[in-house]
C-alpha cells in the first residue's frame, strides 16, 4: 500500500533481529532524500494498514535483506523518538517498534530494493561501538543486547484483528 505516511502522530513499526554464527544481519539505508541515508539499521519498516504486523515484519525482511524469515518469537515492543531529525522532517517522528525473532528459510540471492544498498552480517562488538552517524536508531543497540540475553516473548502475545 502507499498510505502517506504521517510523522506527526506515534506510527507503527515492525522489523527483525536476525543471527547467524553469532552475527546480526543489518542492512544499509538507501534513501538519499532521508536523513538516515547511508546508515546501517535491521530490516524494519512501516506497518501497512489493515496489514498483519507479524506478516509485515516478514515483507521487510523479503524486501531489504532479501531472505525469506519467519517470526517464532517477539523480541520486544520499543518505542523510540527521534528529536534529532526534528529539522529535517518538520516533525518529532516517533515510532512504537515491535522486533520479531525466528529462522530464515531462504538465503538465496535476492536482487534488494532501492531503499537497501548494502547487506552485512556484524558481531554484537561492531554495532556496540557504533555511533549515531552510522547505526540509524538507537534502539538497535538495545534490541541486540535483548537478542543475546535470550529475551523472547510468545507470539500470541500479539493479536491482529480486522472488523468487516
Amino acid at each position: 500500500m502507499n498510505e502517506k505516511r504521517v510523522l506527526t502522530q506515534t506510527f507503527g513499526v515492525v522489523g527483525a533481529i536476525l543471527e547467524k554464527d553469532g552475527r546480526i544481519l543489518l542492512v544499509k539505508e538507501n534513501n538519499t532524500s532521508h536523513p538516515d541515508h547511508g546508515k546501517w539499521s535491521h530490516p524494519a519498516g512501516w506497518i501497512d494498514v489493515g496489514e498483519n504486523p507479524m506478516e509485515a515484519a516478514q515483507r521487510e525482511v523479503l524486501e531489504e535483506a532479501g531472505l525469506t524469515f519467519v517470526a517464532e518469537h517477539i523480541l520486544g515492543i520499543y518505542s523510540l523518538v527521534r528529536r534529532d531529525l526534528e529539522k529535517e522532517l518538520h516533525a518529532i517522528s516517533h515510532a512504537i517498534k515491535i522486533l520479531f525473532v525466528g529462522k530464515i528459510l531462504d538465503e538465496a540471492p535476492r536482487q534488494l530494493l532501492g531503499d537497501t544498498s548494502e547487506v552485512k552480517w556484524f558481531l554484537p562488538d561492531e554495532i556496540y561501538s557504533m555511533d549515531k552517524a552510522t547505526l540509524r536508531d538507537s534502539d538497535i543497540k538495545t534490541a541486540v543486547h535483548d537478542y543475546f540475553e535470550g529475551k523472547r516473548y510468545p507470539l500470541e502475545l500479539l493479536r491482529h484483528s480486522v472488523s468487516k
